[in-house]
């Protein structure tokens, strides 16, 4: 006959099945616990960059590379195809206005500078001998005309004292008559000679005027060729320094060519190159930061040149402080255009985590391990970025390169 099983059996039972599963739970636990830890990912602490999240002002800007220009700058070309004959100067000297830097072979020039002198000569001649000759033609018909008044005054009174004796019956119908044609041909012949002479005058002078004209002609050229020969003997078109020069005699130049570079010294600007991407967000007048090392300089976009080419803008930024000693000609600098400001908004020093403006996903640190979390990120000035949503003041961001983990939801910080 079965015997009952006493309850203090049963609840020791109980008891040891209740401990048995808790033993089990624990070892699940802490073998889950360990190769979790084995096998979820970790960074070191000393690896990565991270920031904290803090309330300031940012100014949104669009990055550039720069050069430093000088603000006034001549090119000196040369006039002619020719050679340098002899260099004056040397490449970087300071030269004043008016220095001589170079001279160039001018005998083409001088040759035709004389052609024209007789050119010129044979002008003034002729000018002269039509000059002589109209003078003597008018003498002439002068002479000739004193001497037909003369005939005409007698052949005149002539025929008055014939109309007086025809009266009478002292001479003949026919004698009359004479008089009176002789009288009539004198007056023809002296309004010819009075038409001759003003026929000469006119032509004679057209003469003289052509030759005039071409006498003017011919100095203007030679006034052409003296400024070329002038600028043969290339000099500084002010005071500043040679930052170019064709400095090897003999070489051949041709026309236009560039033989010579002047610039102002110690006054400067910035010609700034960027992305065409960005063209539509500039403008004359925006305020600039111009940095080289631990030196900045504040500007102002003075221009955007209108024409881009292989995808790239430029724009020439004025300096508040043009003349400042870190200036140097074709120095490089790091151009920032301002384009926004904003004040009291959330920011985060930038890094290589942060791509643009939008939705973005950024690993926010909290009890030692880094989450994947949306953030929307707006503006940026280079060195910070503005966090519209997604953290608070005080979260911690890896903004280092995070790509290598952009599969997983969460990395361990370990310190």
């Amino acid at each position: 006959m079965d015997t009952a099983i006493s309850s203090h059996i049963i609840r020791r039972r109980r008891h040891k099945t209740v401990l048995a599963c808790a033993a089990l739970l624990a070892t699940i636990s802490l073998t889950a616990w360990g190769i979790n830890r084995a096998v979820s990912p970790s960074v070191d602490a000393n690896n990565v960059s991270i920031a904290t999240v803090r309330v300031g002002n940012i100014a949104n800007s669009i990055s550039a590379s720069g050069i430093v220009i000088p603000v006034h700058e001549e090119l000196v070309s040369s006039p002619i195809q020719t050679r340098v004959a002899k260099v004056h100067a040397k490449l970087g000297q300071q030269v004043q206005s008016g220095e001589m830097l170079l001279e160039l072979d001018s005998r083409t020039i001088v040759l035709a500078i004389d052609a024209l002198k007789e050119q010129l000569a044979q002008q003034e001649n002729r000018i002269l001998a039509l000059t002589l000759e109209l003078e003597q033609k008018r003498k002439q018909l002068v002479g000739a005309i004193e001497l037909l008044q003369l005939d005409l005054e007698a052949a005149r009174v002539k025929l008055g004292r014939y109309q007086t004796l025809r009266k009478a019956g002292g001479v003949s119908a026919e004698d009359l008559l004479t008089a009176e044609l002789n009288v009539k041909r004198i007056e023809i012949q002296l309004r010819q000679h009075h038409e001759q002479q003003d026929d000469n005058k006119r032509v004679t002078g057209s003469n003289i005027e052509g030759a005039r004209l071409q006498k003017s002609i011919l100095q203007k050229q030679m006034q052409e060729q003296q400024q070329l020969l002038a600028q043969t003997q290339v000099r500084a078109p002010f005071s500043g320094m040679l930052t170019w020069l064709l400095a090897d005699e003999g070489a051949s130049v041709s026309t236009g060519q560039l033989v010579a570079k002047v610039s102002e010294l110690n006054n400067y600007k910035v010609e700034a190159s960027l992305s065409d991407f960005h063209a539509r967000a500039l403008g004359a007048g925006q305020q600039v930061l111009v940095e080289q090392g631990n030196v900045r300089l504040n500007g102002e976009v003075q221009t955007v040149l209108p024409e881009i080419q292989n995808g790239t803008v430029k724009l020439l930024v004025t300096l508040r402080e043009p003349h400042h000693a870190m200036l140097r000609n074709k120095l490089r600098v790091e151009v920032n255009i301002l384009t926004e400001q904003k004040q009291n908004t959330l920011l985060a020093d930038a890094g290589p985590a942060f791509n643009g403006r939008g939705p973005q996903d950024i690993f926010v640190v909290r009890d030692g391990v880094a989450r994947k979390t949306t953030l929307n990120i707006g503006a940026s000035d280079g060195k910070s970025v503005e966090i519209l949503a997604g953290a608070r003041a005080g979260d911690q961001l890896i903004i280092s390169d995070t790509s290598r983990y952009k599969e997983r939801d969460s990395v361990r910080i370990v310190q």
